[in-house]
């Protein structure tokens, strides 16, 4: 039975024979979760969004979601799954369970994740809202604000959001408007307008808490004086229990190109001067509360598009398997039959881009996880730091380098398809559509390429790059050591050093004087980087189903072995080479972008 949005046995691959996560259970605080445990929660992860998520996910686009008079209604399909959603317990994957978490490690919950996102994205976004605005309370809140409100957000029992943007202060986020004023109770008046916040209203639950920048009147300008405020739609008692309406106003919700189920909405605070709100964190440190959280959510966002990616993919592999058109090409009869497209060369050659694109961005994206449960199970503050260097240095690759490739993916999954995959009969287009605003949401690629050149090269001196690069060439040593990968470790050794050259020469121009020039080079360098990570990942993959391989594998376990020494292959012999011009073209780092006047660009 063909399989469908992801491939149970390369999650098992990745989680047992890449990552062995088992080793996370010889560890206190994971002691429970040895493989049978591990296996059986992706397994109900598996079967809820395969029986109760994905048959939701086309009726759900198509039915949308509607605002009337002032209220927003989300899909009537969702309801159910997101009853099934609470009762098992699955909002609150990592948290602790005094709070109402599961407390399972990082790498197990990112399967589940995966499978959850592939169903339904768009069903999705309102389960992770409420999550991460749980997670704002549980780090930043006082206890007071933790008993009022994180057991309801981690249970879904309450909605939660991230109200940051508004119209003139999108990417620019100290350029908000928004106001608060204390009362001098321990509360403030919340005034402003918000725009592009997800799931900010809806039908789902009885409350929604939004974490909501603003600037206490008198606070320095900019990002260094935003303060974040806990602010209930509806006001939440001393006590608990829900008290009047507070002045948090829905005042419209996007049409968009893809997430129809998902709510994105105008919210207006305070039109009637009875909006209120608590301070969440210190003073004017509301940015940096932000930051902290955007580890979690940028490589929520990868997994987003990866998800999206991987269903396509399974799609197209078995509407290739299946869809008879044209005859081989090197049948020279007439009366030849008809073959499946997945004979073709062509149609072989995008059905290997999407796989070793999805197999490499599951292995980084359960890798950055599998970092944090290290983190997590180390008393060593030496390795804690070194992990967290090089998941600070890797996030936006996961997050601006991985939704690239997933909408690359994605587009091979309409064309695979032919016209059929342009029409909405098929899941492709909407696939295609729902991926796209990975892309944009939660800091556009171009910000992530600018965090990458920017801030992360230099990174504790540049220590953190450089342990992201060694932990590459410890790949290349043991691969090395295969036969049948020589080649391609020698390959990825010398892109390794091509991508430390370019760190060098991009680092060097951006702080010489040309820091346009280099800026102008941000994003093909998080490409380059990207690229390497993905040959990194097939690589280790590679070398794991190696030493299966020589072992003596059964016939099915052989094949899908064999499978990962190809995708290897393809990739290094195929999209490295590539990497490499790209990587000449940042060290020439070539003013034209930035030289040309605004005029020469046309258009007038």
């Amino acid at each position: 039975m063909a399989q469908v949005i992801a491939d149970r046995r390369d999650i098992d691959f990745v989680l047992h024979e890449q990552l062995q996560i088992e080793e996370l259970s010889k560890h206190e605080r994971f002691a429970e979760f040895n493989r049978k445990t591990a296996d059986m929660i992706v397994s109900e992860a598996r079967n809820l969004a395969v029986k109760e998520l994905l048959p939701t996910r086309k009726p759900g686009d198509e039915e949308g979601c509607r605002f009337e008079n002032g209220k927003v209604t989300i899909p009537e399909c969702f309801h159910k799954p997101y009853r099934l959603f609470m009762d098992g317990e699955w909002m609150a994957m990592c948290d602790p369970a005094e709070w109402g978490g599961q407390g399972m490690p990082a790498s197990i919950a990112q399967a589940a994740t995966e499978y959850f996102n592939g169903a339904n994205y768009s069903f999705m976004i309102y389960p992770r809202l409420g999550h991460g605005a749980g997670r704002l309370v549980e780090t930043f809140g006082t206890e007071k604000q933790k008993e009022l409100f994180l057991k309801k957000l981690y249970s879904g029992q309450w909605g939660g959001t991230m109200v940051l943007t508004e119209a003139d202060a999108g990417s620019d986020v100290g350029a908000l408007t928004t106001s608060a004023v204390p009362n001098g109770d321990g509360t403030y008046s919340i005034t402003g307008n918000k725009i592009f916040i997800s799931a900010g209203d809806n039908d789902l639950v009885e409350n929604i808490i939004h974490p909501v920048l603003a600037r206490i009147v008198g606070a320095p300008a900019g990002t260094a004086g935003i303060s974040l405020f806990l602010v209930p739609k509806i006001w939440v008692n001393d006590d608990g229990s829900l008290g009047e309406f507070n002045d948090v106003v829905c005042t419209g919700i996007e049409e968009k190109m893809g997430l129809h189920g998902a709510a994105t909405c105008s919210l207006s605070f305070g039109t009637k001067g009875k909006c209120r709100g608590t301070l969440l964190g210190q003073e004017n440190k509301g940015m940096r509360a932000m930051f902290v959280m955007m580890n979690e959510v940028r490589l929520l966002v990868g997994m987003q598009a990866a998800a999206c990616a991987s269903a396509s993919y399974l799609n197209a592999l078995t509407y290739a398997r299946e869809r008879i058109q044209g005859k081989d090409l090197t049948e020279k009869s007439k009366d030849a039959p008809s073959v499946p497209i997945i004979q073709h060369p062509d149609v072989r050659r995008q059905l290997m881009l999407m796989k070793t694109y999805t197999e490499g961005m599951r292995s980084l994206l359960y890798y950055v996880s599998f970092c944090e449960d290290r983190i997590r199970v180390s008393n060593d503050p030496n390795e804690k730091a070194r992990y967290q260097g090089i998941i600070d240095v890797l996030i936006p690759v996961a997050k601006g380098y991985v939704t690239d490739k997933a909408f690359e993916v994605c587009s091979h999954g309409v064309q695979v398809y032919g016209g059929y995959g342009y029409i909405k009969e098929y899941p492709q287009e909407q696939l295609l559509r729902d991926c796209r605003i990975t892309m944009i949401y939660e800091g556009t690629n171009g910000i992530q390429a600018m965090d990458l050149l920017g801030r992360k090269l230099g990174l504790n001196k540049g220590q953190s790059f450089k342990d992201f690069l060694s932990e590459i060439n410890k790949t290349v040593e043991t691969a090395g050591a295969v036969k049948e990968l020589e080649k391609f470790a020698a390959d990825l050794k010398n892109a390794v050093k091509h991508l430390a050259d370019s760190a060098r020469h991009i680092g060097a121009t951006a702080a010489g004087g040309k820091a346009m020039n280099a800026f102008a080079f941000a994003h093909p360098f998080l490409e380059a980087a990207g690229d390497v990570a993905m040959a990194w990942m097939l690589l280790w993959r590679a070398a794991v189903a190696a030493r299966q391989l020589e072992k003596g594998a059964n016939k099915k376990d052989k094949s899908f072995y064999d499978g990962q020494v190809k995708s290897v292959q393809f990739f290094i012999n195929t999209i490295l080479p590539v990497t490499l011009g790209k990587m000449a073209a940042i060290c020439m780092t070539d003013g034209a972008a930035v030289e040309i006047s605004e005029e020469s660009f046309g258009g007038k």
